[in-house]
C-alpha cells in the first residue's frame, strides 16, 4: 500500500484528487496522511468527501477516515466499472474537481458512464466549468478520447446549486500529445457573468477590461446575466482560441472589490500569457498532465510552473512510474515532458 503525505507540495487537495483518480484506475491502494495540512480549515471538507465516495463508487474501494474532518484516510479500491453516477456534494464545493477525480477511470474503463455532478460550477478555487469544457476537454479529445458535457445550471460560490452532466466513453486508447507553440490568436470572447446582481457591474467589468487590452475584441465582449442559478455571482471569462490551443482565464467578483479591479486583475493575466507566447496556461498545465501520462506522453510549454503541477507531477510518478521533466527556457516559458513508460 502506497503511503502519502497530504501536506507535501501543495498541501491541499490536489494529493487526495489524483491518488483517489489513480487508485480507481490502477486498483492499487493507498494511505493518504495529513490531509489539506496546509489549509486554515485542515481535513476533508464536503467537496473532498464527495471526491471520496464518488472514486469509491467508481472502483468498488472500502474506505477508511471517509468523514468530514478526517486527516487521514485509507482507499483501498476494486476495479473500475462504466455506468450512469449521480454525485451531489451538497455545497458550493467544486463539482469539476470531482469530474476530474474520477475521468481517468472512466476513461480506460470498458463502456460508457454518464455523470450527473451537482454542486459549484464556478468558484475561485477551482477550475470553472467554461474553462473545462473549452480548454481541457478539447486537449483531452485530441488524445483520443470521447467525451462530451453540458451545463445544466450555474452554482456560484457560496450559494452553489450548479448542475453538470458528462458522458464519456470508456475504452480509450489515449495517444500522444504534442503542444509547443501556441499559433496565431484567431478569435477573443469576453462574458461578465452576472447572477442577482446589478447588471451595471458586468458593463463596467467589460468596459474596464477592454480599455486595458486594447488588442481584445469588443465585437465579442459583453455582460451576461445568469438566471439558471439559486444564490448570487459575478465571474469575467475570457477566451483566447489560438491556432494551435483554446485557453480560458477567469477572475471572480466579490462584495467590495470594485470592478475595476476586478477586470485589471483579469486583464494581467491575460496579457503575461499573450506576451509569453506559450499554448499552455498555469492552470491547465497541471490538468493536462494526467490524460497524458495515461496515454504516451507528449510535451507542452506553459508559462508557469505551481505547485499544484509539481505536485501533480510528483503523484503521477509515484502510482504510474511515469518520467515527467520540466525545463525553464526563459522566464515564463517552461517546457513540460511527459515520458512514455
Amino acid at each position: 500500500m502506497l503511503t502519502l503525505d497530504g501536506s507535501a507540495g501543495e498541501g491541499g487537495g490536489q494529493i487526495l484528487r489524483t491518488s483517489l483518480g489513480l487508485s480507481a484506475l490502477t486498483g492499487q491502494p493507498f494511505r493518504v496522511h495529513s490531509i489539506r495540512a496546509r489549509r486554515s480549515r485542515p481535513g476533508l471538507m464536503r467537496q473532498h468527501l464527495c471526491a471520496v465516495r464518488a472514486a469509491a463508487e467508481v472502483s468498488g474501494a472500502t474506505l477508511s477516515g471517509d468523514e468530514i474532518g478526517s486527516r487521514e484516510l485509507v482507499f483501498q479500491p476494486g476495479t473500475a466499472r462504466s455506468g450512469t453516477y449521480h454525485f451531489a456534494i451538497g455545497s458550493a464545493g467544486s463539482a469539476t474537481l470531482v469530474l476530474q477525480t474520477v475521468l481517468p477511470a472512466l476513461l480506460l474503463a470498458e463502456g460508457t458512464s454518464t455523470l450527473v455532478l451537482e454542486g459549484g460550477t464556478h468558484n475561485s478555487m477551482a477550475p470553472p466549468w467554461d474553462a473545462i469544457d473549452r480548454a481541457f476537454f478539447p486537449l483531452v479529445r485530441r488524445l483520443g478520447a470521447k467525451l462530451s458535457g453540458a451545463l445544466h445550471s450555474y452554482g456560484f460560490y457560496p450559494a452553489g446549486g450548479g448542475k453538470l452532466e458528462v458522458t464519456i466513453e470508456g475504452g480509450a486508447k489515449l495517444g500522444e500529445l504534442i503542444l509547443r507553440e501556441r499559433g496565431k490568436v484567431v478569435e477573443t470572447q469576453l462574458r461578465s457573468l452576472i447572477s442577482q446582481i446589478p447588471g451595471i457591474v458586468g458593463v463596467k467589468e467589460v468596459e474596464a477590461f477592454c480599455s486595458a487590452v486594447p488588442w481584445w475584441d469588443r465585437e465579442k465582449s459583453r455582460p451576461e446575466v445568469i438566471r439558471r442559478s439559486p444564490g448570487p455571482g459575478n465571474a469575467m471569462v475570457a477566451e483566447i482560441v489560438s491556432e494551435n490551443v483554446t485557453e480560458v482565464f477567469t477572475v471572480f467578483g466579490e462584495r467590495g472589490i470594485p470592478s475595476e479591479t476586478v477586470a485589471g486583475n483579469l486583464a494581467k493575466e491575460v496579457q503575461r500569457y499573450a506576451d509569453a507566447d506559450v499554448p499552455i496556461g498555469e492552470h491547465l498545465a497541471d490538468q493536462i498532465m494526467l490524460p497524458m501520462a495515461l496515454g504516451r506522453g507528449g510535451a507542452y510549454r506553459t508559462v508557469a510552473l505551481t505547485d499544484h503541477t509539481r505536485t501533480q507531477a510528483e503523484v503521477i510518478r509515484m502510482f504510474l512510474g511515469t518520467t515527467i521533466r520540466f525545463t525553464e527556457t526563459k522566464p515564463d516559458d517552461i517546457l513540460v515532458e511527459v515520458l512514455p513508460r
